[in-house]
């Protein structure tokens, strides 16, 4: 689908001819993927209830440019309002019930086009296993560009991220007509993006490597697949993915060999996404009046699963972002910290301006690793920063302090800042000849200590950030001269203690209030986490919902004799810590 994350704005996808490249390796024989043995159900939605279940989904109010993004990315003409999502019965399948996702000439704002989208963003989480999506796509004409597509939960800027597109129909002419197709109904595509250094050159500065790119990566069926079901299949390992779709006549490959898993990126966790674009860059339609697709249509989903594939996959249920405590740190070697980054496996670090600064070489305040970079190029500006990969939740540090070592000039002055996931940034500026925040410049190391209260500013979301230390230079004053600069040992105190965790676990359990259904109860009341498992089966790791001064989830689907094995995972406030309780059993009567 390209770029769609509501996170972090990006530039529109560009695909670059020595992509290719990436695509090459063909998978080695007996594979899993190709040979898979799929295993238990972890995970579905059926859509067959009388409304969309928004505890799994997130619905789309927008056209993009409520986050900086117009057309998400892809110069998309439509305007995703919830209207125009259901669970409706499928007026060419009778008895079956699915999410339907209607797109519709309607007039919003500037755009003439209203259609829908969902995803699980925050809500459920996939690694590895069989996703298999039973779907219809309406005729895509020219203009009609129906997904189902995921995206990696990671923090990081799209491409980093990682693309999984299960399915797109409505490609340009010239690809379903290249491919032998005789109208693009007849013509579906899957595609892995990813970023890779290969693939910056000029015109695709975002460094979106697809595999997709001038590689057989779709299917022709016999059969318009316009208002029919078939079902799109990703088998998903840490080794390699393989896209088929099971048409009336078998399972068909998308790619003529399984992919080659070749980046972390592919290796993590996430989310499902699915809609039905209108117009955009992906499609002949650039512009409302080049859109032929019979208005309004519909796109309807009877069901998601995954699957066990092989004895792997994983689906986790809300939130998974756990709060940080006590100190973290976010780049030092002996520190003596609750949790830390690490460069390279958690946290990445970037220079956003090689023409002004390049690598440096001071020596570490402590350890063996150091921040160093040179700045090269006077009159230029500089900066950096040290990115999560993961979301990190940092509200207890909201009374607490931002310390670090850094070795700058004097007469440099420099901006400190952070950055959460919807874009928001906040800076502290540290002028030139001055003591600012306890930092003395002498020419040797020297130690900030930043209130985390004055570095937030009014709008960073302490829960949810991403750029976790960011320096950059001052724009009113920029350097004269060069000189060579150094970070190190950044550490976020929250000004509290961890303490030992109880010597009885917080009272938490679990109750039946029908027959087929458990709710589990924590009522320390601040978050807590259930684990659990039915007969056996894989483990589901759920964020519970406030209710009253406690915490709740309710399982429901169950049926007497089931048994359930659970543990929670709680915060005690008056520890300040998290604590696991021990696993407990229950068979329902």
């Amino acid at each position: 689908m390209g770029l769609q994350t509501p996170r972090f704005p990006s530039s529109a996808l560009l695909r670059s001819a020595s992509l290719g490249l990436l695509v090459a390796a063909s998978a080695q024989a007996g594979a899993s993927v190709t040979n898979p043995t799929i295993g238990r159900l972890l995970w579905s939605d059926e859509f067959n209830g009388s409304s969309l279940n928004t505890s799994i989904w997130r619905t789309y109010d927008g056209n993009g440019c409520q986050i900086n993004l117009c057309g998400y990315g892809n110069a998309e003409l439509e305007y995703y309002s919830p209207n125009n999502l259901s669970i409706a019965d499928v007026p060419f399948e009778p008895g079956t019930r699915a999410l339907a996702i209607r797109a519709q000439r309607q007039t919003v704002g500037s755009n003439q086009f209203t259609s829908g989208k969902v995803d699980t963003y925050g809500k459920v989480q996939i690694q590895y296993g069989m996703i298999e999506v039973r779907m219809a796509s309406p005729s895509v004409a020219t203009g009609l560009w129906p997904a189902a597509w995921l995206l990696g939960t990671s923090p990081q800027t799209w491409p980093r991220n990682g693309e999984i597109d299960m399915m797109e129909q409505g490609h340009r002419a010239s690809a379903w007509s290249a491919a032998g197709a005789p109208s693009p109904d007849y013509y579906v595509g899957a595609n892995v993006i990813t970023w890779a250094q290969a693939a910056c050159v000029p015109g695709n500065e975002s460094c979106a490597a697809s595999t997709a790119w001038q590689t057989k990566n779709w299917y022709k069926p016999q059969a318009s697949l316009a208002n029919r079901f078939v079902k799109y299949r990703l088998y998903w390992t840490e080794s390699q993915m393989r896209f088929t779709v099971v048409d009336n006549d078998g399972e068909h490959d998308m790619y003529n060999a399984p992919l080659p898993v070749t980046s972390t990126s592919l290796q993590a966790p996430f989310y499902m996404l699915l809609n039905l674009a209108v117009g955009g860059n992906f499609t002949d339609a650039a512009n409302p009046s080049q859109v032929t697709a019979q208005l309004p249509a519909t796109m309807y989903v009877d069901y998601v699963r995954v699957y066990q594939l092989d004895g792997k996959g994983e689906v986790k249920l809300g939130s998974q972002i756990t709060p940080e405590v006590g100190k973290f740190g976010v780049f030092t070697d002996n520190t003596t910290v609750n949790n830390k980054l690490v460069a390279g496996t958690s946290s990445d670090i970037f220079l956003w301006n090689t023409a002004s600064s390049g690598a440096g070489n001071i020596a570490p305040f402590e350890g063996s690793n150091v921040i160093a970079w040179s700045y090269n190029a006077p009159g230029q500006w500089f900066g950096g920063g040290i990115q999560s990969r993961q979301i990190r939740d940092l509200s207890n540090f909201r009374n607490g302090t931002v310390k670090f070592r850094i070795k700058i000039p004097a007469d440099v002055s420099f901006n400190i800042g952070i950055g959460d996931t919807y874009t928001n940034q906040s800076w502290v500026n540290f002028p030139a000849g001055t003591t600012t925040f306890g930092l003395v410049r002498n020419g040797d190391w020297g130690t900030a200590t930043i209130p985390v209260s004055t570095l937030i500013g009014p709008k960073i979301a302490l829960q949810s950030v991403a750029d976790i230390f960011m320096i950059s230079s001052d724009a009113n004053r920029l350097p004269t001269s060069q000189f060579q600069f150094a970070i190190d040992d950044v550490v976020w105190d929250s000004g509290t203690s961890t303490q030992e965790p109880p010597t009885q676990p917080a009272p938490a359990g679990i109750s039946q209030p029908t027959a087929t259904s458990v709710k589990f109860s924590e009522p320390t009341g601040t978050w807590a986490d259930v684990h659990y498992t039915v007969n056996g089966g894989g483990q589901l790791n759920v964020r519970m919902s406030k209710e009253g001064s406690g915490n709740a989830y309710t399982v429901s689907g169950l049926k007497k004799g089931d048994v359930v094995r659970y543990n929670f995972t709680y915060w005690d406030p008056s520890r300040n810590a998290a604590y696991d309780t021990a696993q407990q059993s229950y068979t329902l009567k």
